[in-house]
């Protein structure tokens, strides 16, 4: 394998870490956004705060839940990467 190879599909598979990662985060947060606003336009409160604030408490439960697995992910891919490093100077 030349590295070229090598560093294309380590490009890949640190995007996919990164989607993985983020995925248990966003996706709380993108769903309780929507819901916010379908709540601010039906009742027409425009208040900054009240979209922010749920949204915050949510991040931070969904941090404190997959939190431990989302840092995994990243040390495991992290030794991975570290790894091969001897595979590039051969």
């Amino acid at each position: 394998m030349d590295n070229a190879d090598f560093f294309v599909g380590l490009a890949q598979q640190a995007l996919w870490v990164a989607a993985l990662a983020t995925a248990p985060i966003l996706i709380p947060a993108l769903v309780a956004g929507v819901l916010i606003g379908m709540i601010q336009a039906a009742t027409s409160i425009n208040e900054a705060t009240l979209s922010f604030v749920p949204k915050l408490i949510i991040v931070g439960a969904t941090l404190a839940i997959f939190g431990a697995s989302i840092l995994m992910l990243i040390a495991d891919f992290t030794r991975e990467v570290f790894e091969r490093i001897p595979d590039l100077l051969i």
